[in-house]
């Protein structure tokens, strides 16, 4: 139970850094803001890519799982930054996608799996 919310938690930084570093870029191209959002935006990014390097299992595997993840914390952002409240059927999708992240992550491992 401990590595799966050690697991879990660690993919919810993960998709959060990758979320801030690509929204960064967008405030700058789509409204504007500031270029120096982009030095942010590149340092979320390099951390981002530093939290996959900590998954325990193999890089494939570790991608798709993550997936799952960061499709839910796309929907959170959706509703708790953008201010758009996720329909029904967003969350029908979400949770279909941790669904599948919770049997790739989670599935029984044999010994060199």
């Amino acid at each position: 139970m401990l590595e799966a919310f050690r697991v879990s938690s660690l993919f919810i930084l993960t998709a959060l850094a990758e979320i801030v570093g690509c929204y960064l870029p967008w405030l700058v191209l789509v409204q504007g803001r500031s270029p120096w959002l982009l030095l942010p935006a590149a340092l979320a990014l390099a951390f981002f890519a530093w939290l996959l390097t900590l998954h325990p299992q193999a890089a494939g595997r570790t991608y798709a799982a993550y997936c799952g993840v960061y499709v839910m914390m796309a929907l959170l952002w959706l509703w708790r930054v953008d201010g758009v409240t996720p329909t029904r059927w967003d969350l029908a999708g979400g949770a279909i996608c941790l669904l599948g992240m919770a049997l790739i992550a989670f599935q029984p491992r044999t010994a060199g799996a």
